[in-house]
């Protein structure tokens, strides 16, 4: 790739906080950006693109693969992909796999530990079932939410 692409900004988005910063095209009949005029920010067009051979691929140059299972894992070469574990896949067997490609060299990862450190609704419900949490008198959750068995 010889160069980079600009920054492509909603038209207005740096003049108003309800505004986002993501791309939409300037439909105005007398809109400076929609007519291209010097000092406003680029438009999306076609040539921008990036090249055939590197589109779709990770940032490091490889294929990437979601894997859900063992026998899949197995299929894959470690010079061409790189590996993605499924979040729906059972939490034992992503730890297993995540310690496997760590010890051997030739396999890549690409999100390191995904699960570790998300709390899902389930893992609330048993932390308050043990006592970690305690629930409240008026039937709402840690979050303040209110909870759907009251």
């Amino acid at each position: 790739m010889t160069g980079s692409k600009p920054e492509f900004r909603r038209q207005e988005s740096w003049r108003y906080k309800r505004v986002k910063e993501n791309w939409r095209r300037p439909r105005g009949v007398t809109s400076k950006m929609r007519k291209e005029e010097s000092g406003f920010p680029a438009k999306v067009k076609n040539g921008y693109g990036s090249a055939a051979s590197t589109r779709g691929l990770h940032p490091r140059g490889l294929v990437d693969q979601l894997v859900w299972r063992e026998v899949e894992l197995e299929k894959l070469d470690p010079k061409i992909h790189i590996v993605r574990i499924a979040a729906d896949s059972s939490k034992g067997w992503r730890e297993e796999a995540a310690r496997n490609l760590n010890q051997s060299q030739g396999s890549k990862f690409s999100h390191s530990k995904p699960w570790e450190g998300r709390r899902t609704s389930s893992d609330r419900t048993a932390r308050r079932r043990s006592g970690e949490i305690a629930a409240r008198r008026d039937g709402r959750g840690e979050d303040g939410r209110k909870s759907r068995d009251s």
